[in-house]
């Protein structure tokens, strides 16, 4: 079996040169020399998918393009509307 070969990573002066020479290069001759990095994900929002019938859906997508506006906002705000009416 062969032996991985490791090579030295250069310095870079900008974060495209980096990008740059890993579209070239493959990260596994430096997968050693990468450092350990540690983060926190703290994810705040949370996104639910609800289906739609399709005729309503292209209706929602029309009123939302005549008032410059994304289908998902339009959704939302009519949704925040009708549920503050029950309250």
């Amino acid at each position: 079996m062969a032996k991985s070969k490791s090579n030295k990573l250069p310095d870079f002066e900008s974060l495209d040169d980096l990008v740059e020479f890993f579209d070239n290069q493959d990260l596994g001759a430096y997968w050693n020399q990468m450092p350990e990095v540690k983060f926190d994900v703290d994810i705040k929002r949370k996104v639910h998918l609800f289906a739609v019938d399709a005729d309503l859906a292209n209706r929602v997508m029309e009123i939302a393009k005549s008032k410059h506006t994304s289908s998902e906002a339009l959704i939302n705000i009519w949704l925040r509307e009708k549920i503050l009416e029950q309250a």
